[in-house]
């Protein structure tokens, strides 16, 4: 079953990035910052695939367009930079699923190849819509494939319904996605701008970026076009296959940055998922605390909550601060479902560190779930990695873990300090390690 991890929101002027600013980019620091952190936030979230829907590439009135070469190309040579160029690998079996998924839908898709591109006199060659977001991500990850489309001049419920014609076939697949949605907000902001000023673009910025900061991306069907075209926007449609694609999730949108600069509005957002993982922590945690008992297991859940048997700690914060941490290292229920409902309701309720969390508290707590892999033993703390593994020490009966990839723990020497500590072994006695991966999901 593939997973859908998030979604971001690009801009895409080629003068913020450094070659082609030439100084000018200083000018849209906020965004710069913006797209950079975006691009940590992919490679923390390590999709097998990018999709991205730009509004620059070959439009149709009546179909989206899809590219379906093998190999997908783009450089700024139209900028004067062809030395800065981009080869990426074209997911083609999510490409044919989402073609079918969207032909089922009676959506027109336009598949671009070099065939097409010959007939209609297009190029096939990767727009600056999707180059500039890809310029930023590459800095930082590079192991992914790429889904390239363009939106059609389709009306809201066909983008969206577009939209979910994307994630259907996302779950149908093996792969993880974070789909990009590239677009600038007003182009009409500035009197001395390059286009001509209009006092809708403040309204129509303002209520998108209040539409993406409350989580009511639905609510963009009914968003006013004639707003939006007395604005001169280019993101509007993008944005409403985003919302398409991740309907139906709990979301947690962040905007990272937001300005004007050049009469031009650009925001930079991240849209967080709830995974499976977490969801049934969070709702096991609040069944507890409002209906006293621990919750049955839910239909519909993955097959491999209930075939596998791993250890699982949840953790819980506050506010950015630790609200409770509770698991296990090893298997003690019969699967997987059943470790997560026990653990979630054990961090909320039975962290000896802190209060039992309370029923005004739910809304404010943010659950991320760690699946341990099965530990190995290791001889010396040269085979520990604070990024990839966590610690296990034992000295008799006293034991302590630490996961891994924790904030503030940088040294394999503080993560064995933290440890030992947890465990009331002092550094001098004997004591054995072990070492654990973990998959992290949020």
């Amino acid at each position: 079953m593939g997973r859908i991890l998030g979604a971001a929101i690009y801009p895409h002027p080629p003068i913020i990035m450094e070659e082609i600013g030439r100084g000018e980019e200083k000018k849209a620091a906020r965004t710069v910052d913006g797209a950079k952190a975006l691009s940590r936030y992919i490679k923390e979230k390590s999709p097998t695939t990018i999709v991205v829907v730009t509004p620059h590439g070959p439009m149709f009135s009546d179909a989206m367009a899809i590219s379906v070469e093998e190999e997908l190309f783009g450089d700024f040579s139209a900028f004067g930079h062809g030395e800065i160029s981009y080869n990426f690998n074209n997911n083609i079996p999510l490409v044919k699923k989402v073609i079918n998924n969207a032909m089922e839908e009676d959506i027109m898709v336009a598949a671009v190849d070099e065939t097409m591109a010959e007939r209609y006199n297009i190029d096939r060659n990767l727009d600056h819509g999707t180059l500039v977001p890809l310029y930023f991500v590459d800095k930082e990850y590079k192991n992914f494939k790429l889904i390239h489309i363009t939106y059609g001049a389709l009306s809201p419920r066909d983008l969206y319904r577009f939209g979910r014609a994307v994630k259907r076939a996302v779950l149908e697949s093996e792969d993880s996605i974070i789909l990009l949605a590239s677009g600038d907000l007003s182009h009409r902001l500035a009197e001395d701008g390059p286009y001509t000023y209009s006092p809708s673009g403040k309204v129509f910025d303002e209520k998108i970026i209040s539409l993406i900061e409350d989580g009511n991306l639905e609510e963009i069907l009914e968003f006013d076009l004639d707003l939006a075209e007395e604005a001169g926007e280019c993101g509007l449609r993008s944005f409403m296959i985003m919302a398409g694609t991740i309907d139906g999730y709990r979301l947690r949108p962040e905007i990272l940055s937001y300005e004007g600069p050049f009469g031009v509005g650009y925001c930079t957002a991240k849209i967080d998922m709830e995974s499976d993982y977490v969801k049934l922590a969070r709702e096991s945690l609040e069944y507890y605390i409002k209906e006293g008992k621990l919750l049955d297991i839910p239909t519909g859940i993955p097959a491999e909550f209930l075939t596998a048997r791993r250890g699982v700690f949840v953790t819980l914060n506050k506010n950015g601060d630790l609200r409770g941490c509770i698991g296990t290292i090893g298997p003690t229920k019969d699967n997987m479902a059943l470790e997560i409902i026990r653990n979630a309701v054990s961090a909320g309720l039975e962290d000896p560190r802190f209060d039992r969390v309370t029923e005004d508290e739910l809304d404010l707590i943010v659950y991320s779930v760690d699946v341990l892999s099965p530990p190995e033993v290791i001889e010396a703390k040269e085979d520990l990695d604070v990024v990839n593994y966590g610690v296990i020490v034992t000295s008799g009966y006293r034991r302590g873990l630490l996961l891994p990839n924790l904030d503030g723990v940088d040294t394999v020497d503080q993560q064995l300090h933290i440890a030992l500590s947890k465990a009331n072994i002092h550094p001098s006695e004997d004591y054995t390690m072990e070492r654990f991966k973990v998959d992290r999901y949020y």
